[in-house]
């Protein structure tokens, strides 16, 4: 089966109001993900459509929010598949966002104020400060992208799990866009 998606209008999160603790950044540069396929496809039975895929995004700081105390305009920044939560369930404070009932989804999704997430098919990205990440200037954003995704996808179990450590030896099942970038990890 075939999916061709034409888009008529330039998408943007211009309609997005910029909250205290927001974080407003162009979208440079983007990674495309497994997911975002399953996801065009509705194969997890949740896509709203019209939907535009993306959650691998980075770019540089625009705008801050009031309380922003992260970031400042000209950041080199990036966010993965989150960009805000509740900020105030059990999963929230313990640094389980992935698990609240109020996530906030990079593309597919409703800000608080029910403006919509559009991934990386927008000119800017509107995120809670917590969920975005400084990215170093000695790394290109072109290469950066894909680590919001496949990278801590396979770093966050290295390190949870205590192998991390640089004399260890371990396991990699399959060398696809995760796998190498777990040998890279345990590499270095």
């Amino acid at each position: 089966m075939e999916y061709e998606f034409e888009l008529q209008v330039q998408i943007q999160d211009d309609n997005k109001e910029t909250g205290e603790k927001d974080v407003v950044f162009k979208v440079l540069y983007c990674g495309i993900c497994l997911s975002d396929l399953h996801m065009i496809k509705n194969e997890w039975g949740n896509t709203v459509y019209p939907f535009l895929p993306g959650h691998e995004i980075v770019g540089e700081v625009t705008e801050v929010g009031s309380k922003v105390t992260k970031f400042k305009v000209g950041d080199r920044v990036g966010v993965g598949c989150m960009v805000g939560s509740c900020r105030s369930s059990h999963e929230c404070a313990n640094d389980l966002e992935n698990y609240c009932s109020g996530v906030i989804l990079t593309s597919g999704a409703k800000y608080h104020d029910r403006t919509i997430t559009y991934g990386v098919h927008s000119d800017w990205m509107v995120a809670d400060q917590h969920f975005v990440v400084l990215i170093p200037d000695n790394l290109p954003l072109d290469v950066a992208a894909p680590l919001f995704c496949a990278g801590i996808s396979m770093y966050s179990p290295l390190r949870y799990n205590g192998l991390d450590k640089p004399s260890l030896h371990i396991g990699v099942v399959g060398l696809g866009g995760l796998g190498h970038l777990a040998v890279r990890f345990a590499r270095d």
